[in-house]
């Protein structure tokens, strides 16, 4: 049975591969080879992944990533579709439906927004209800560096207090949309922003969300 990562991964591969390996994406000064290298290092080197997070590892993480960069654009791309070796945590279901849902989804926005030509892209009920679920779970920690206070809003009124604060800017967008707002990409986010001028002006320039 398919999942949501299982989806999203495929379609991240689909959207490399068609974009080729020097294609700009949304990831700062990252293109689509640089891209790849970042999503399977993540899923084949945890001791190198950690440092995504970890300043100390960063250097680890650099130059691991930058030997998956070397390697063949096509073979990148076929171990993002593979998915993780078998011993690998991501190898279970649990795990990478959790853990790489919202990674793949963004990362394939990353791609697919990148383009002059993008326009948005449908998504089910389903899978924006549960986009919706991972926000609620992960607001205030994808908002902890917002100047002011932020609430994220679906259209049907369910709300997620993302951070704590006066004034109070509201993002109302599908829950797509407002994943895409509170990991960074406020720039191409299609959301609403409802709040004082300039407490709407500082959230679009804040450094939101978690490294991908």
């Amino acid at each position: 049975m398919s999942t949501h990562a299982k989806r999203e991964r495929l379609l991240l591969a689909d959207l490399l591969e068609a974009a080729g390996p020097t294609a700009h994406t949304l990831c700062d000064d990252w293109t689509t080879r640089d891209l790849a290298a970042h999503v399977v290092m993540r899923e084949r080197r945890a001791d190198a992944a950690a440092g995504i997070l970890f300043k100390p590892l960063a250097a680890r993480r650099d130059r691991v990533q930058a030997e998956f960069t070397a390697k063949p654009y096509e073979e990148l791309i076929q171990l993002i579709r593979t998915g993780p070796p078998r011993m690998s945590p991501y190898a279970l279901k649990q795990v990478d439906e959790a853990a790489n849902t919202v990674e793949f989804f963004v990362h394939a926005e990353d791609v697919r927004r990148a383009s002059p030509d993008w326009t948005p892209r449908e998504i089910d009920p389903v899978f924006a209800d549960a986009l919706w679920s991972r926000l609620e779970k992960a607001a205030r920690l994808l908002g902890r560096n917002s100047p002011v206070g932020l609430v994220l809003r679906r259209p049907n009124g369910q709300t997620a207090v993302a951070h704590r604060g006066a004034p109070v800017v509201t993002a109302t967008g599908e829950p797509g949309e407002l994943t895409l707002f509170i990991f960074g990409r406020q720039d191409v986010a299609r959301v609403d922003l409802d709040g004082e001028k300039d407490a709407i002006a500082k959230v679009r320039e804040a450094q939101l969300g978690l490294p991908l």
